[in-house]
């Protein structure tokens, strides 16, 4: 929900930013693919500095958009920025490592599927890991649900 109305914030700026009239400046969502258009390769970038803006703003994290480099399609150019979401095995591997290297003791984690699952019987052990995730250098976007 987040990320369609970062999308939907991002699209209204260009439509009526001056430096966007004319260029044919577009940003459109459509099944977790973000799509960028514009006649040059300068104004496609600017329009994905936009969007990356509005990521922030919203508090999203970068790491979950996997930008390319902008192609010449016809007389356009486009970026595609595909939306990563779960984790993927090798990552949840190095993270289920960590945990079990560097954690508390009562920690235990398994993988299920894109997630990384962790339980314990103190919340404070589980604070501290997600403290020790957050610290961890990842290429993904991590994020903590159904603390209990």
């Amino acid at each position: 929900m987040e990320v369609e109305n970062a999308v939907n914030q991002a699209r209204k700026e260009v439509e009526q930013r001056y430096d966007f009239k004319g260029v044919g400046a577009e940003v459109t969502l459509k099944d977790q693919v973000i799509l960028i258009r514009a006649n040059t390769e300068e104004r496609a970038l600017a329009v994905l500095d936009v969007l990356q803006s509005k990521f922030i703003k919203r508090g999203l994290s970068l790491k979950a958009l996997d930008s390319g480099e902008p192609f010449a399609s016809g007389k356009e150019y486009r970026i595609e920025s595909k939306l990563k979401e779960g984790i993927d095995q090798a990552t949840a591997k190095t993270l289920n490592k960590l945990i079990r290297d560097e954690g508390p003791k009562g920690v235990k984690s398994q993988i299920q599927g894109d997630e990384l699952r962790v339980s314990s019987k103190s919340r404070d052990d589980l604070q501290a890991t997600i403290a020790l995730l957050k610290d961890a250098d990842v290429d993904t976007a991590l994020q903590f649900v159904n603390f209990r």
